[in-house]
């Protein structure tokens, strides 16, 4: 399988998984899939579904919110639709999305081929790790100049992961990854807009239509990835190449708040310090690295949305008692809350570039001693650690009977029950 991928730094993504690494893999399939469902109603879910089944075509794939379209919608829907509250998984290195772009594509074809779970959550694992790894390779000097690498480096991964589905020849799987160079595409400029979301579905989409399209012999320039004029020489990669073993999935951050992911260090850090008495909260230091305070530091929030991007509203709501994984926390009226304005203006932000992007420091002054708590979102997590708290997760934003009927079907390794509950 390894002789699939040439590039010696992709050639680990196809390497025998380890059990960490799967069960990995199944709690972002867990937490992928709940994030889906509770994102079904979402405008852009609604839009892109609303087309694909105005369409019509062979009903090969379900969609998340209903009814089944052929596989490359699928894959489009399901990608925009499981990206829409953008509270999917995140690999910081990476600097994307992962599981958005390749889980809807393997779906797609797995649903539609009849295929094993096993073979699906292999499939998946190699997508997903070979995205992170391209994404490295992209690096900051893609993502700054305006790609958004959860659509560029995921469409390589959702391709790897149909085309593995698919069984292609080691020829035909160069032909796909060459063709998907010239679809791969997504920009930062949709940030804020439907547009976000929607590059995940392009991802998806376009890594199930490139393996179907070399299944039936299409052929490409199998260099074009890495090759002259191709994507690396063409889209400001400037990151280094790794080949790196083991899985780099492994490192993955799952988002335990219904907000910003820069704000995530900071609340971690918070619930480590409490039981606090709010009352008792004289200031609230919080230091974090400078790019995110251009992105989620907004002082005053009038808005539940506004509310996801502030740390010192969501510092506000946490020390208050407010459920910060809760995506009802974030509300317009909460915002208004004079008690919750009282505590947020206690809290003051500063950047400092001695930390890592993936780090906080805070420090809280209670009746004139001052506290302090420090959290990286790097720092390991035990996987039954991490299962229960996705698990509780997905319970709050889809309900404890479905959240459990999906972790039992993963647990069983049963695709045709998992596919019921989408």
């Amino acid at each position: 399988m390894a002789d699939l991928i040439h590039s010696r730094w992709l050639q680990p993504a196809l390497a025998e998984p380890t059990p960490e690494a799967l069960q990995m893999m199944r709690l972002s399939l867990l937490d992928w899939m709940a994030c889906g469902i509770a994102g079904a109603q979402e405008p852009v879910a609604q839009i892109c579904r609303d087309m694909a089944l105005d369409e019509g075509g062979a009903p090969q794939a379900s969609l998340l919110g209903k009814g089944r379209a052929p596989m490359r919608a699928a894959a489009l829907v399901n990608g925009a639709t499981s990206h829409a509250l953008d509270y999917d998984d995140t690999h910081f290195a990476h600097i994307g999305h992962p599981s958005v772009a390749v889980l809807p594509a393997a779906l797609a074809v797995a649903e539609a081929q009849d295929i094993p779970f096993d073979a699906f959550l292999r499939a998946s694992l190699a997508g997903v790790e070979a995205s992170i790894r391209i994404g490295i390779r992209l690096g900051r000097g893609h993502y700054q100049i305006g790609y958004h690498q959860t659509a560029t480096a995921g469409a390589f991964g959702a391709t790897i992961a149909a085309g593995l589905l698919l069984q292609l020849s080691d020829s035909q799987m160069g032909h796909a990854i060459g063709l998907v160079s010239t679809r791969a595409a997504g920009l930062k400029s949709q940030f804020g807009s439907m547009g976000k979301p929607y590059n995940a579905g392009l991802a998806a989409s376009a890594g199930v239509e490139a393996a179907l399209l070399a299944a039936r012999g299409f052929q490409s320039n199998p260099d074009a990835l890495e090759g002259q004029n191709g994507f690396f020489a063409t889209h400001h990669a400037d990151g280094a190449d790794s080949d790196a073993p083991g899985f780099l999935f492994t490192q993955i951050s799952h988002k335990f708040h219904a907000c910003c992911h820069g704000l995530h260090a900071t609340l971690e850090a918070l619930s480590s310090l409490k039981p606090i008495d709010p009352d008792a909260i004289e200031a609230v230091d919080i230091t974090t690295h400078p790019r995110w305070l251009t992105v989620c530091n907004q002082p005053a929030p009038q808005t539940g949305l506004e509310a996801k991007f502030s740390y010192r509203m969501v510092s506000a709501l946490s020390l208050l008692g407010h459920d910060t994984a809760a995506l009802n926390t974030y509300s317009d009226a909460l915002c208004q809350d004079p008690k919750i304005t009282a505590l947020r203006d206690k809290v003051t932000v500063t950047g400092s570039e001695n930390l890592p992007e993936t780090a906080a420091n805070l420090r809280l002054k209670i009746n004139g001693h001052w506290v302090e708590a420090t959290y990286d979102l790097n720092t390991p997590m035990p996987l039954a650690t991490r299962q229960t708290r996705l698990q509780a997760k997905a319970c709050s934003l889809i309900g404890k009977g479905k959240a459990q009927k999906i972790w039992q079907a993963i647990e069983t390794n049963d695709l045709a029950a998992l596919i019921t509950q989408i």
